[in-house]
């Protein structure tokens, strides 16, 4: 037999379940926490298929920040390497593509989110990363390049 669940009952059961309640409570401020963070971070997210699409239409700068090594083993065709330790805003090669879009890849997409901030604190009006980093590109079958 189904009935609605009143108000009591899910007070009761709350005050049954303290763990499970106040765990659902942290997670849902957890996530529109996350949500709130991620529409005023002033940069944007992109899939695989999204960043080809930048690419073609619009130029777009593809900014690699793995260390040489990982980007020698397979890169995106076309992106530039950048060492994190290096990454500064004002780089010549950052620089000169201000006015482009400009996307900032990663092992896993991480890392590349404080590389975006310091991109819009320069002034930098296009600013994106790829969501799930390199990892992702691999994961949706596109092709990556050998070599530097």
């Amino acid at each position: 037999m189904n009935h609605p669940v009143t108000f009591e009952e899910l007070l009761a059961f709350a005050g049954r379940n303290p763990l499970l309640s106040t765990a659902l409570a942290g997670i849902t401020v957890a996530l529109i926490y996350t949500e709130i963070s991620r529409l005023t971070r002033g940069f944007k997210s992109l899939r695989p298929a999204e960043l080809t699409a930048l690419v073609n239409r619009e130029n777009a700068l593809v900014v690699d920040l793995r260390p040489i090594g990982d980007f020698e083993k397979g890169h995106i065709p076309g992106s530039k390497n950048v060492q994190m330790s290096q990454f500064d805003p004002e780089n010549k090669q950052i620089a000169a593509a201000k006015a482009l879009p400009v996307v900032l890849v990663c092992k896993t997409g991480h890392i590349a989110g404080g590389a975006a901030k310091r991109l819009k604190k320069a002034g930098f009006e296009q600013v994106y990363l790829l969501e799930g980093g390199i990892g992702a590109w691999q994961q949706a079958d596109l092709p990556l390049k050998r070599g530097r």
